[in-house]
């Protein structure tokens, strides 16, 4: 059985490829969606005097989680971002994941991190500019003085290459990892059987505690710059 890597669209003599990775992300989204859908129709058909169960006890769950990550950063301007913030953790929570089943994780696809990491960049600078003005965020680049202006911009830079190389090199690496050892065990048969002892060990560090560790860097660090610019000084 052949494995699918990508999706081709083939229009005329244009062929749009899609890799697995993406196809995964788009699969993600629509189940997101119609479980948020679901869930807000339990919650408010909830009974607030009650104690919360099923759906409504997970979705509590995951809020929690979700503040756990971001409030210590955004403080009272939380309530404002959560929606956003709660949304991409919890799929990028399930984008590390989901190499459990076999399939793809789209965090191992440079250009989708990278996406994600020059969204969180443009909303943290916008939000800067927003706060001062167009000439006081370029006057915060020659602070404290003009000499180290070039250091500030690569400063300012550096944050959507760090955040998509972390999660790129981390989640990527474990993915080959784990598939050079089963093409070990696939070789070395009927020998190779005694592998599947310890297979269960790497996908439970290179798909469930570096895939939770990388979201909670990830959006740890952009909210702290985002907090930066969004909250009030302590």
């Amino acid at each position: 059985m052949t494995e699918i890597s990508a999706l081709e669209i083939h229009l005329g003599s244009f062929t749009l490829e899609i890799q697995q990775s993406i196809c995964v992300w788009l699969c993600l989204c629509v189940i997101f969606a119609i479980f948020f859908i679901f869930a807000g129709k339990k919650i408010e058909q909830a009974d607030p005097s009650q104690a919360s169960k099923g759906i409504v006890y997970v979705c509590e769950e995951a809020m929690n989680l979700v503040l756990f990550v971001v409030h210590t950063n955004l403080r009272e301007t939380t309530k404002k971002y959560i929606p956003l913030f709660g949304t991409l953790i919890l799929m990028m929570l399930a984008s590390n994941l989901i190499g459990l089943v076999g399939l793809q994780n789209p965090t191992s696809n440079v250009s989708f991190n990278a996406t994600l990491a020059i969204t969180m960049w443009l909303m943290i600078q916008g939000n800067a500019i927003r706060k001062g003005g167009l000439f006081a965020r370029m006057k915060e680049l020659t602070e404290p003085m003009v000499l180290l202006t070039p250091l500030n911009i690569i400063g300012e830079l550096a944050l959507p290459i760090s955040l998509t190389m972390r999660l790129f090199g981390n989640i990527l690496a474990g993915s080959i990892i784990t598939m050079l050892v089963y093409t070990l065990i696939k070789a070395i048969l009927p020998w190779g059987v005694l592998g599947f002892a310890f297979t269960p060990f790497l996908h439970m560090y290179f798909d469930i505690f570096s895939g939770v560790i990388q979201t909670y860097i990830f959006f740890t660090l952009s909210s702290f710059f985002l907090g930066q610019q969004v909250a009030e000084e302590e």
